[in-house]
């Protein structure tokens, strides 16, 4: 059903940092629609989750629009869990995996028309310890790798082949293991590894080549864990990931499960969810939220959200 009144929340500055066009564009288009837009644009450091939930308990009958990376996108979901607004997605973030898991456009005004079309449908949440993750969360190596990425990205710019070179840069001096006891749903092992990384969208799954899409189809997310390695070891194994030869038990470890626990000795540690860091006190809890979302989407998206 066609929205009547849309609330866009813009980050700016992600992407290509062309957020006073993309303001412009976004206005345009939805007049076109004969849909009236309001904006809320918010500042680094804003807490996102709150900017959202404030706007759906103030807006009930409006829909909540995401305008940003998949960070943005992710702290909007998160917001909105609880409330019944749809949610849109206009994408402008460097790598777009959550909406590009949607078929969901990246030209500004196809994906207003995508939304002004307003077919739903509901998704499944991931979270750990109750924060929201769409794509995927770590600990390790990754935070590891976006602490450098930020540096990388001030001096050179967001690109993807700037987010590639600070997986090398910050492997290459990547210290200690992580020693873990990981529980997925009720079965317990240990690993000594440098990096655990959990998936719930199976798009990302599909650009990395690998395995775990009937998983998450099930309802479930994947976990992988690195094996224990030195750090041109760990080099090796990233570059597979990233170059999509990766190989189970040879690269990773592979779990499947709907509800996953991880222990360590060192309870805080930086985690990584959709690109955004932050540090979380263990034990680290991850488990999925059916139906938690009320998304728009194309009204030719084949299969399940996920």
């Amino acid at each position: 059903m066609k929205p009547g009144r849309v609330v866009v929340i813009l980050n700016k500055g992600s992407g290509r940092k062309d957020g006073q066009d993309r303001k412009t564009k976004i206005t345009e288009r939805f007049g076109f629609h004969g849909i009236s837009v309001e904006f809320i644009e918010f500042e680094p450091g804003n807490d996102l989750e709150e900017i959202a939930s404030s706007a759906a308990a103030a807006s009930p009958d409006a829909t909540i629009i995401a305008s940003g990376g998949d960070g943005t996108i992710c702290g909007v979901a998160a917001g909105l869990l609880g409330f019944d607004n749809q949610m849109g997605i206009i994408p402008a973030g460097t790598f777009n995996y959550f909406a590009r898991s949607l078929n969901l456009p990246e030209l500004v005004e196809d994906a207003v028309d995508v939304i002004a079309a307003g077919e739903i449908r509901q998704t499944n949440i991931a979270v750990i310890n109750d924060k929201v993750f769409l794509n995927n969360t770590s600990i390790g190596a990754y935070p590891a790798i976006l602490q450098t990425r930020e540096g990388i990205y001030e001096r050179w710019g967001r690109s993807r082949i700037a987010a590639y070179w600070s997986v090398v840069k910050a492997l290459a001096t990547l210290r200690a293991p992580l020693k873990l006891t990981v529980r997925v749903d009720g079965t317990s092992t240990k690993h000594r590894t440098p990096l655990i990384f959990a998936i719930s969208n199976a798009f990302q799954l599909k650009e990395m080549c690998l395995s775990g899409e009937d998983c998450i189809a099930d309802g479930g997310m994947v976990l992988l864990v690195a094996p224990d390695t030195n750090r041109w070891g760990l080099l090796k194994h990233a570059a597979t990931l990233l170059l999509g030869v990766a190989k189970q038990k040879t690269d990773y470890e592979m779990h499947c499960g709907t509800e996953i626990d991880i222990e360590m000795s060192r309870r805080t540690r930086p985690v990584a969810r959709d690109g955004e860091l932050a540090k979380m006190k263990g034990p680290f809890k991850l488990r999925m939220r059916q139906k938690a979302l009320n998304l728009i989407v194309p009204s030719d998206l084949e299969g399940g959200v996920r």
